[in-house]
């Protein structure tokens, strides 16, 4: 699974051809979370701090997530993405 961003120890990643709705995955540490690019709807467990800077990365950076998405869905290498800084 690609790393797309990496900050403040949260590794974001995008795995190719991953099944619907458009999503990234999150870890941090132990937890590992799902998130809707769409929606910001989570699946997994995160600590409260890491997912408000994950929230925060995502609303600056939603388009290039859904690039990335169709990139990753027609297996295109992956754009990295800023960190939150």
């Amino acid at each position: 699974m690609p790393q797309i961003s990496n900050f403040f120890g949260i590794i974001i990643l995008m795995n190719y051809a991953d099944h619907q709705p458009p999503h990234f995955h999150a870890w941090y540490g132990e937890y590992k979370v799902i998130v809707s690019i769409q929606n910001g709807i989570v699946k997994g467990e995160m600590p409260a701090r890491a997912l408000k800077l994950i929230f925060e990365w995502l609303g600056i950076h939603r388009e290039e997530l859904m690039r990335n998405w169709e990139k990753a869905q027609n297996k295109q290498v992956l754009d990295k993405i800023e960190p939150l800084i």
